[in-house]
């Protein structure tokens, strides 16, 4: 009979539902969720649409943004980011910006908010009236540029929420640092004395200054970083896990290549010899700080797709120009949409495990897996959030997490305990990867709370049914009960507090 209810016993185990315990405490129940392919519409990654205005010497061409064309670009296509680059070329010659003008950029940052997108933002004077460009380009010398930079400050900072990173700029023809009056020899760009590049460190410095700490600059050529920075080529020039994110200004300054695959250099990207030093650095350096551009010359077979996928993975590319260059782009054909859903992050649940039950305020254990199968991880910061969701009230706590650590090509585990919420009920579990700022948390609304939430702003994970498009939550599929006994006591473990 013994022997009998042993096998009893033993069938019971085999077939039960699957369950676990992270810590070996209460049990929890494990999950397992289904990916998708779906090209998603989340921030500071994939693919932008270029933008520019100008500010001419009687006050005209400035052409504000339209909130109906970028929420498009957002609902229609998937695209939350634009290119905005402001011109500024009235003020190459005076040392003080109108007010007007200022205005006018506050303008925009309110439109590009309110259509739920973020801008990669730079600044220049000129841009040539036919090629070749013919001296003087029309840039500013470094004095006014910092006198510029010092009045751009507070709009910057204001704005920075919706701001995703900001090309160095100012400095020659299209802000790109080469056709330049007086940064370089304008008879011979490729000739940049010592005081030239001092000056130019003197711009990305204030430039860094202006903005808050935690966002970032991209300069056009890793070589403007090793000299102004003080770094070396190669993957041992580029940033160390220790040193990715602690606010110094190599920590801060990333790179752009507005002719990627165009040339085995392109088009004097990359300087050193041999070429693939500068892209060794690059590829260590952009585990940490971003990397994007724009294609700008057909070159097969390099800027072919199997090419062009390597290196925009080697690089951990976040971001690309989908209106330049049409004919590069093109030829990738159908293999846009990998591009569309690989450009930047790309996170996905594939397990996790919770606690089943407990007391009030007592103990609950999560065990996260979330695998990045995109090119590059998150360059601004994101809160990571566990929501419980009841009936009648609903909690959030913050996770001690940092998505920008969650590299290309790996997978995370969350593998943390938490309290409870004090009130008895039943509670789904949910996953909120917000922005920051708070200003982009609120906005939208949830069912059954009085507190407002932005979707537009908040990470989807790339997992079939979890998405809340209304709160911008993903759905961990597991219920909580908080059972009606005596409180227990989670000590110093993260307590939720109410979402009202």
């Amino acid at each position: 009979m013994r022997r009998l209810v042993t096998v009893i016993a033993l069938v019971s185990l085999l077939f039960a539902p699957q369950v676990a315990s992270a810590h070996g405490s209460a049990p929890g129940t494990t999950h397992s969720y289904a990916p998708t392919d779906a090209v998603l519409a989340n921030q500071e990654r994939g693919f932008y649409h270029h933008t520019e205005t100008h500010y001419r010497a009687d006050g005209s061409g400035y052409v504000p943004l339209n909130v109906a064309t970028l929420r498009g670009y957002r609902t229609q296509e998937d695209v939350t980011q634009i290119l905005r680059v402001f011109y500024l070329e009235k003020f190459a010659g005076q040392d003080t910006l109108d007010p007007a003008y200022l205005d006018l950029v506050r303008a925009d940052f309110r439109t590009i908010r309110a259509a739920g997108v973020k801008a990669i933002v730079r600044f220049a004077y000129a841009q040539p009236p036919g090629w070749p460009p013919t001296i003087p380009y029309g840039d500013a010398p470094v004095a006014r540029v910092l006198k510029h930079i010092a009045q751009l400050t507070p709009v910057l900072r204001e704005n920075a929420d919706v701001i995703a990173v900001v090309q160095s700029g100012f400095v020659g023809l299209w802000g790109e640092g080469y056709y330049t009056d007086h940064f370089a020899d304008p008879q011979d760009p490729s000739q940049v004395s010592d005081q030239n590049w001092a000056d130019r460190r003197a711009v990305i410095l204030a430039l860094l200054k202006a903005l808050p700490a935690n966002r970032m600059i991209q300069v056009r050529t890793p070589y403007m970083k090793q000299r102004m920075l003080g770094v070396p080529t190669g993957a041992e020039g580029g940033l160390t896990a220790d040193q990715a994110y602690d606010g110094t200004p190599v920590a801060r300054t990333g790179h752009h290549n507005d002719c990627f695959l165009a040339s085995p250099d392109d088009f004097g990207t990359y300087l050193s010899d041999p070429i693939e030093l500068d892209k060794d650095f690059v590829a260590q350096d952009t585990n940490y700080v971003p990397e994007g551009g724009e294609t700008c010359a057909v070159n097969p077979p390099r800027s072919e797709w199997d090419s062009a996928a390597a290196e925009m993975a080697r690089l951990h590319f976040s971001y690309l120009n989908t209106d330049y260059n049409r004919d590069v782009l093109n030829s990738w054909g159908d293999n846009i949409t990998i591009a569309k859903q690989k450009l930047g992050y790309r996170f996905a649940l594939t397990q996790g495990t919770f606690t089943d039950a407990t007391r009030p305020s007592g103990t609950v254990e999560v065990d996260l897996r979330i695998r990045n199968d995109g090119w590059a991880a998150p360059y601004n910061p994101r809160q990571v959030q566990l929501i419980f969701h009841g009936d009648k009230h609903s909690y959030r706590v913050t996770l001690p997490a940092d998505p920008r650590r969650w590299g290309a090509g790996t997978t995370t585990t969350l593998d943390r305990q938490v309290c409870a919420p004090a009130e008895p009920g039943s509670y789904r579990l949910l996953l909120n990867i917000a922005d920051a700022a708070p200003r982009l948390q609120s906005q939208g609304r949830m069912p059954g709370s009085t507190e407002t939430y932005n979707s537009a702003y908040a990470i989807q994970l790339a997992n079939t049914n979890t998405w809340q498009a209304a709160t911008g939550y993903n759905d961990l599929g597991h219920t909580l009960t908080v059972t009606p006994e005596r409180s227990g006591s989670c000590g110093n473990l993260p307590r939720p507090q109410p979402i009202h």
